[in-house]
C-alpha cells in the first residue's frame, strides 16, 4: 500500500482542560500518513482517482477549528474517524502535537494508528 502524507499541518483550536484554555485558541500541529493505492491515479494522471491532500487538509482544518475538545486524545480519535469515513482511507497514522503545553518540552501529543493496511 502506498502512503500519502501531510506534515506540519497547523490548526488553531480551543482545546485543554484548564479554564484559561477554554478562552483562547491554541495552535496544534498534525502529521498524517494515509494509506492509499496511488497506482490508479498515476496510470491516468487523474486527480479524481488520487487522495486529494488539499481536500483532506481543508477538512481537517475545518473540523479542528470547530472543535472544543478537552483532550487531544479525543480530537485525534475524531479526526481518524472522519478521515476514514469521509475519504475512505483504510489505514492512517495521525500525530497530534500541542506545542507549549509543557514549558520544558517543544511539544507534547499523541500518535494513533487506525484501520488495516491493505496489501
Amino acid at each position: 500500500m502506498d502512503t500519502v502524507f501531510i506534515r506540519g499541518l497547523r490548526a488553531d483550536a480551543v482545546i485543554g482542560v484548564h479554564a484559561w484554555e477554554r478562552e483562547v485558541r491554541q495552535t496544534l500541529v498534525l502529521d498524517l500518513e494515509l494509506a492509499w493505492d496511488n497506482r490508479p491515479a498515476a496510470a491516468g494522471d487523474e486527480l479524481a482517482r488520487a487522495l486529494d491532500y488539499a481536500a483532506v487538509s481543508a477538512r481537517v482544518l475545518e473540523h479542528v477549528g470547530e472543535s472544543r475538545c478537552l483532550l487531544i486524545e479525543t480530537l485525534a480519535e475524531q479526526l481518524a474517524a472522519l478521515l476514514r469515513e469521509e475519504f475512505g482511507v483504510p489505514w492512517l497514522r495521525l500525530s497530534l502535537a500541542k506545542p507549549g503545553a509543557v514549558p520544558e518540552a517543544d511539544a507534547v501529543g499523541v500518535v494513533i494508528q487506525r484501520g488495516e493496511i491493505c496489501p
